[in-house]
């Protein structure tokens, strides 16, 4: 009868209660290298498992880090920007002030001139 040799090999295990001697090298080698195989197996996929959650967390570590640094750059940058525009404002509000008194200085002496121009105009109708 065909037969596995590997059936074959379990077929002559020594029976429970007995203690037997496996004296065949291969079939012994072949079980322990597959014991070993399924732990290396077995734990490597841990290993494995830890490795690659290690790399994702450094990965996000690295990104959260960039993404600070980045954020910080840009702060300063806008912080720069607004007293920038603190100064432009100031300026622009002296101006609009010195407009402003030219203005009303402008308004008061064309007042004045226009009195003036009036008065003589009423003088001279008068006289004549």
């Amino acid at each position: 009868e065909k037969c596995n040799p590997f059936f074959r090999f379990l077929a002559h295990w020594p029976s429970a209660g007995s203690f037997g001697l496996n004296t065949d090298i291969l079939a012994t080698n072949l079980i322990n290298l597959t014991v070993v195989v399924g732990v290396l197996i077995f734990f490597g996929k841990g290993v494995y498992n830890l490795l690659s959650l290690k790399d994702l967390l450094d990965n996000r570590k690295q990104r959260i880090l960039s993404t600070i640094r980045n954020s910080e750059e840009l702060r300063r940058g806008t912080i720069e920007q607004l007293e920038k525009a603190r100064i432009r404002l100031q300026k622009v509000e002296l101006e609009a002030d010195e407009y402003r008194m030219n203005g009303y200085s402008e308004i008061e002496r064309e007042k004045a001139n226009l009195i003036n121009a009036t008065s003589i105009s009423l003088e001279q109708l008068e006289k004549s």
